[in-house]
């Protein structure tokens, strides 16, 4: 049986575009032959593919950094470099990745859903795409951009059609091995499930997936037990099946307690359906608590069972696919988001002097022209110069009090400052 993981902290990287390339055409006849770099190829992006044969994020803990394919430069005559290859992860349904931030990246509903998690770089333009009436002959070319890089936080909630509901030890694992194909621990000990169990579950021409959830307690909202790993999972199942045991001292304060749980965990979860089920009805005196259990409920309906007798489960089992068949399924928040950092819109550029006296310039376009730069070719620092007045650079460092012969630092590149 494979470890259950259901948080993970992963480093995603994307693929770098390839360089751009400076070339010229070399042919016999042709004295002076024009530009002929190509541009480079984009890099390679990361998505995560929804695969409905996976339950646990166990793939990604061992595999915590997970990077894409580089572009391919480009090439003479023209040539554009080939992309790089994108990375598929497959991951379980029910995964939901954030940022560093906390912002939700996306989540993966569905078998085969691909989620865009990193994007990969545009690949540099080649000194063909420079060429101009007023340079015909371009010497430089575009480095390619930098594909996202980021930790990303991937929680798992398990994406079941029905959760079982109840306090440890009420005949929870006893049930979805009885009705489904899941093999579950069973022991008569608190937290027997220590993590979610999917079992598929057939009637005549339906199925559906149930999940056997580990125990609740009272303060499990607190974190008590097992109570917020137990609880996350509960967010997903579109029907609860609250199984009290009818074994129990006081069926209906058990009840009101997991109920109470629920609510001070999250609030929209006092809506979710639920089946109320009555279990361990092969016990001596079974009967009599469960109708002053009904009594209690009024008129909320509660299906008897025994999963060691198979008493009701057929019963139960037609109960669900009749309440499935009105219950519209979860659907993706973002299934078609594409990732961006921010999504507000940072300056061009800022300016801050440090104590050293050193002007610092930053700022994501900034970011992205210098690294499209090759600071070992003279052209295409002149044209970074160009770019930078374009951006109102030198306005902004006159306005900042910035002298001639004051250090001016790009992120790894310095300057004199002369006007």
């Amino acid at each position: 049986m494979s470890v259950f993981v259901d948080e993970v902290t992963v480093e995603l990287k994307a693929g770098r575009g390839g360089n751009g390339k400076v070339a010229y055409r070399r042919e016999a006849h042709v004295s002076m032959g024009g530009p002929s770099g190509g541009n480079g190829g984009l890099g390679g992006n990361i998505f995560f593919v929804g695969d409905s044969g996976k339950n646990t994020l166990i793939d990604l803990k061992y595999n915590r950094h997970i990077r894409a394919a580089n572009g391919v430069h480009g090439g003479p005559k023209g040539m554009h470099g080939a992309n790089g290859e994108d990375l598929f992860v497959r991951v379980p349904l029910g995964t939901i990745v954030y940022d560093e931030k906390n912002n939700l990246v996306g989540e993966v509903l569905e078998n085969g859903q691909k989620l865009l998690v990193a994007a990969g770089g545009k690949g540099g333009r080649g000194n063909m795409a420079f060429a101009s009436n007023r340079n015909k002959a371009p010497d430089f070319a575009e480095q390619g951009d930098f594909g996202q890089t980021y930790l990303a936080r991937v929680e798992l909630q398990v994406l079941a059609d029905v959760g079982l509901l109840g306090y440890p030890s009420v005949g929870k694992s006893t049930l979805i091995s009885a009705i489904s194909n899941a093999k579950a621990k069973i022991a008569d000990y608190p937290f027997t499930t220590l993590y979610p169990q999917l079992g598929m579950v057939r009637v005549d021409n339906d199925e559906f997936v149930m999940a056997d959830l580990p125990g609740l307690i009272e303060f499990a909202h607190l974190g008590v037990g097992l109570g917020l790993q137990f609880l996350k999972h509960v967010e997903r199942c579109r029907i609860l099946l609250h199984i009290v045991s009818m074994e129990s001292e006081n069926p209906y304060d058990d009840y009101l307690k997991i109920n109470k749980e629920l609510v001070l965990y999250d609030e929209s979860l006092e809506n979710r359906t639920q089946i109320v089920v009555a279990s361990k009805m092969d016990l001596d005196g079974s009967r009599q608590k469960l109708e002053t259990f009904k009594k209690q409920l009024g008129d909320i309906k509660v299906i008897e069972i025994s999963a060691v007798t198979h008493q009701g489960l057929e019963t139960l089992k037609h109960e669900i696919i009749k309440t499935l068949k009105v219950i519209p399924k979860f659907e993706p928040k973002e299934i078609t988001k594409v990732y961006t950092f921010d999504e507000v819109k940072e300056s061009d550029f800022i300016v801050k002097i440090g104590d050293d006296g050193i002007v610092d310039l930053s700022g994501e376009k900034l970011f992205v022209l210098f690294n499209r730069t090759d600071f070992n070719n003279d052209s295409a620092v002149k044209r970074f110069a160009r770019q930078l007045r374009g951006l109102g650079v030198d306005e902004a460092l006159k306005d900042a009090g910035v002298k001639n012969g004051d250090i001016v630092r790009i992120f790894s590149y310095e300057f004199e400052y002369l006007e």
